[in-house]
């Protein structure tokens, strides 16, 4: 057996990776990557699907019959396009004899605990059994608002729940260069500190056929590194890609450094939940100087200035200082009447404990 770097990753495929430059899937890409991925399969590494494709996949296949607007024609293509992409990933996994399965989710599923647990569970009870899980947002019921920006923010998301070792993001471009990548001058950048700045080498143009871009991908990278797993942004169209990563034989990529840092699962949940507050707790320079220092401090609610919209107990609320900037999400210990009642008392019991407190 083949030893590599890694024993759990997840292996995000953009859009860009398996449609060709018309919109058709691109089966022989796809073809390669199901090899790699079986590679590693075979020797002890546990992969991750989060793969895009479904609605470029639809998009090949029909011509609505009438002008549709952009969330039908959505709905429309990923609900043929996912059953397309599927049925090729669980032919080609046969083919080298591994058993993948489905999971489609959406942005609301990862709003409760109980939800982000039912599918981490399910993840896990897949991977056990030597199934291949392979995650895609469910477009067919995902509006606008309930959206992930893109698939590169469900796969943070996917690789902080399941505590992967590596997320490796997979575009059609090599990571991101210092200039001009179409320029001979420009060069990778290989590596990407916590405390680099690249804003100005990322470009904001999105994907032909994905949502995203640049600018999201490095977004996920440094939130996902901050939890304590490198991220990989390689170039998903070069052979063997996946398996130079993880045996070390190439450096063709941008990597986000880790940082040196413990995080309990409850905290990445409450990290990646802030999209799901219900409200907002407003708290004093003296509360916010405590939360902000090197020392672990519960929010108690002698510190609170004002309590807005409403929440229940154990609902996930966003904290903002005296400007309404936010500088953390936690969840709650009293709903939005109790917690107004205890607003700026002294000797209580913490509003928000430090357990279940995540500042950015």
């Amino acid at each position: 057996m083949k030893m590599y770097k890694y024993k759990r990753i997840a292996v995000k495929i953009g859009s860009n990776v398996l449609t060709t430059s018309t919109g058709m899937l691109d089966t022989e890409r796809m073809q390669q990557l199901v090899k790699q991925v079986s590679e590693l399969h075979k020797n002890g590494v546990e992969v991750i699907l989060i793969s895009s494709g479904a609605v470029a996949s639809g998009r090949s296949e029909i011509t609505p019959r009438k002008k549709l607007d952009s969330v039908e024609i959505r709905q429309l293509f990923s609900a043929i396009g996912q059953v397309k992409l599927i049925n090729n990933y669980y032919k080609l996994f046969l083919n080298n004899g591994i058993v993948c399965g489905q999971v489609l989710t959406t942005k609301e599923n990862f709003g409760t605990r109980r939800h982000y647990l039912n599918q981490k569970q399910c993840m896990e009870v897949m991977l056990e059994n030597g199934v291949i899980p392979i995650v895609n947002e469910n477009d067919t019921i995902s509006v606008t608002e309930l959206m992930f920006t893109d698939n590169d923010e469900l796969s943070g998301l996917i690789a902080t729940m399941m505590d992967v070792e590596a997320l490796i993001i997979l575009s059609n471009i090599d990571g991101i260069f210092d200039g001009d990548p179409s320029l001979p001058t420009t060069s990778l950048i290989y590596e990407v500190a916590s405390n680099q700045n690249i804003g100005q080498y990322i470009q904001t143009s999105k994907s032909s056929f994905g949502r995203g871009g640049m600018l999201t991908k490095c977004k996920i990278a440094r939130q996902v590194a901050r939890e304590g797993i490198p991220v990989y942004i390689a170039n998903g169209k070069t052979n063997e890609i996946l398996i130079k990563i993880l045996n070390g034989t190439t450096s063709v990529y941008t990597k986000f450094l880790p940082e040196e840092k413990e995080t309990s699962s409850v905290k990445k949940w409450i990290a990646h939940s802030r999209d799901f507050a219900k409200g907002s707790i407003m708290i004093n320079q003296g509360a916010k100087n405590a939360l902000l220092s090197n020392a672990a401090h519960s929010l108690l609610p002698v510190g609170v200035v004002q309590v807005n919209g409403e929440f229940q107990r154990h609902d996930i609320v966003t904290i903002v200082d005296e400007s309404n900037s936010p500088i953390g999400v936690g969840k709650v210990e009293f709903d939005h009447e109790k917690a107004r009642l205890l607003a700026g008392k002294s000797h209580q019991k913490p509003l928000i404990h430090y357990d279940y407190l995540c500042l950015f």
